[in-house]
């Protein structure tokens, strides 16, 4: 079929879809609306075929699957007999309908079609087909046009999106995406866990085994989170297909021919071609949360391989840990875990895969974890020496290169990111804290005005 007749046809079956489920779900009707849709005065008999087929495969009228209805008409014998007829069968008039969403999660906004979403998203429908970048502009229009800035920090491409976009994506966020449930292993970017609570089960094992995912946010493709949003998140098709729009973007070619290549071409390559199509993008708001969701089934499956070795798991974002006794450092777990990560459509970053016994020290997303989740004992004790210098000779005396400005804040966010981790040592350092003055320049003499 030539891509004239192949756009005919998809065009005359997305027609035949609205118009049956423009009315009742009763064939008589349905056969009145196709021949009105056609422009015919009576419905020839391939059309009461194509209809008797579609009852016979849906019970109920598909109003939150249009595509699919499409899609199935074609596969129709009534629609066989009816391609081969001369002329071929067009539509002269359509007969829009609303779609409607399917089992709705708890929490989760509803979102009927295309006019809600747009007002939830406080966008015109033009506005709407432009974030979501409809006509796929953003692999190769310039700069200004673009929806996201575009940065190399070390191995990694991070996408910013512009303002408006983000406000968008925050509000999916907050309305769509962060009402639907993950999984209990799965702990970054998720409302009441965080650092602590994922290296906690970890505390105390004889064995840690850690695993890390290449490219991660990469390897998430759009129809990956255009099915989530269609089955877990109970969206229509034409409103799961604008917000999976709204939050994956591909790579343009002049930002990517400026990333320099690495030592490890190959992995540079690999990751060129996952970067080429739809993806979420690592610096969206609502790429960790979707890509905590996708994660679901991996973190099911290994969570239970653990629970078959006496192991526990946790995932934060991309690094996977199991710990448990010996046993698991016989390969049988990595390798399993190995082979459940590619049939999920991930890959296992083979260099930074680590196995630490409790005889050495045993670090879990950058806390210590062989007695409690605490702070490396370096960064704990130039924390205390920060603090006692601080109070002992003036806060200004350790400023060094940092700016005076921020520097308060700077030091009590170490405490808050140290309590956090390990409340008992937070409390002795915040007793520290207490003691500093930080009303004077640590001379008596009223600080400086910052710049």
């Amino acid at each position: 079929m030539t891509a004239p007749t192949e756009r005919r046809a998809a065009g005359t079956a997305a027609g035949i879809a609205t118009a049956l489920l423009a009315g009742r779900w009763r064939r008589p009707e349905m056969v009145r609306r196709t021949a009105v849709a056609l422009g015919l005065p009576r419905a020839p008999r391939w059309v009461g075929a194509l209809v008797g087929e579609v009852l016979a495969a849906y019970r109920d009228p598909p109003v939150d699957r249009p595509r699919e209805l499409a899609g199935f008409v074609r596969t129709t014998e009534g629609w066989a007999r009816g391609w081969t007829v001369d002329p071929q069968p067009r539509i002269a008039r359509w007969q829009p309908t609303a779609t409607a969403p399917g089992r709705r999660p708890y929490g989760v906004a509803e979102l009927p079609d295309l006019t809600a979403l747009a007002r939830l998203l406080d966008l015109d429908s033009g506005e709407l087909a432009w974030f979501a970048d409809t006509h796929r502009l953003e692999r190769t229009v310039q700069e200004p046009l673009r929806h996201y800035r575009w940065t190399a920090v070390g191995g990694r491409l991070l996408a910013a999106p512009k303002p408006r976009l983000k406000e968008a994506q925050r509000r999916l966020l907050r309305h769509v995406v962060g009402p639907l449930r993950v999984h209990p292993a799965a702990h970054g970017s998720v409302p009441g866990r965080s650092v602590r609570t994922a290296a906690t089960p970890h505390a105390g094992a004889a064995r840690v085994l850690q695993l890390d995912l290449e490219s991660f946010f990469a390897s998430i493709a759009a129809e990956r989170v255009y099915g989530l949003l269609r089955s877990v998140g109970g969206l229509p098709e034409p409103v799961a297909r604008a917000v999976t729009g709204l939050v994956t973007t591909v790579v343009p070619h002049p930002v990517w021919r400026r990333v320099p290549v690495p030592d490890d071409a190959d992995r540079h390559h690999r990751l060129g071609r996952r970067l080429a199509v739809p993806h979420l993008p690592q610096g969206a708001p609502t790429s960790p949360a979707l890509a905590n969701l996708v994660c679901f089934r991996l973190d099911r499956r290994l969570d239970g391989l653990a629970a078959s070795f006496g192991a526990a798991y946790t995932r934060y974002v991309d690094d996977l840990t199991f710990s448990g006794d010996p046993g698991i450092d016989r390969g049988d777990l990595e390798r399993l875990a190995g082979e459940i990560v590619v049939d999920e459509g991930f890959r296992v970053n083979r260099p930074k895969t680590r196995s630490t016994s409790s005889a050495r020290r045993q670090s879990v997303l950058g806390t210590v974890v062989n007695v409690r989740p605490t702070l490396p004992r370096t960064e704990r004790d130039a924390l205390r020496a920060l603090l006692h210098n601080c109070a002992t000779h003036g806060w200004t005396t350790q400023v060094r290169d940092r700016d005076r400005a921020t520097f308060r804040d700077h030091v009590l966010g170490r405490v808050a990111w140290a309590a956090s981790i390990d409340p008992v040592l937070g409390g002795r350092l915040r007793a520290q804290a207490d003691r500093i003055d930080w009303s004077t320049d640590g001379d008596g003499s009223a600080p400086r005005p910052s710049p």
